[in-house]
């Protein structure tokens, strides 16, 4: 196999970076874009040479104008989709906010409409199935202080 074939089949997937943020009763902090319709955890896409830590503390800041402490990996997530090919997504724990961190959420005005805190058990209506799965997956692993590795929100 001649190099251009072999680099022809090396998966080029898409990668994402978020982090699970916490307030002091457990509830879990989602944000609401402006350009989708149902709410999301804060983070993004992994720019090139950027790393997956890297991306998810530049996201956050980005997005909610604020700069915690990002802690452990919780879980990798290989979720392809028909639409965007291979894609890697990465969840970390942002750990809890403190009130005076929460009221310090600034959002981006031209991406995100609302952040809240919600209920675990909420997060099956407010979120897509799939990352209503890796999240959930996301709080069980922080739980068990024992990283997963996921395909398609489910453990293998």
């Amino acid at each position: 196999m001649t190099e251009t074939e072999q680099e022809r089949r090396m998966a080029r997937p898409r990668m994402a970076a978020g982090a699970v943020f916490f307030n002091e009763q457990g509830h879990v902090l989602l944000v609401r874009p402006s350009y989708k319709p149902k709410w999301e955890i804060p983070g993004g896409y992994i720019e090139v040479g950027e790393s997956p830590l890297a991306a998810c503390m530049r996201e956050v800041q980005e997005e909610l104008g604020i700069s915690p402490n990002i802690g452990p990996l919780l879980v990798v997530d290989w979720a392809p989709n028909p639409a965007e090919g291979d894609k890697v997504l990465y969840v970390f724990d942002g750990g809890e906010l403190s009130p005076e961190e929460t009221a310090s959420i600034n959002l981006a005005a031209d991406e995100l409409l609302a952040a809240e805190f919600h209920r675990a058990d909420a997060i099956d209506e407010l979120l897509i199935p799939r990352l209503a799965r890796r999240v959930k997956r996301a709080i069980k692993a922080r739980a068990e202080a024992h990283p997963q590795y996921l395909e398609q929100g489910e453990p293998v």
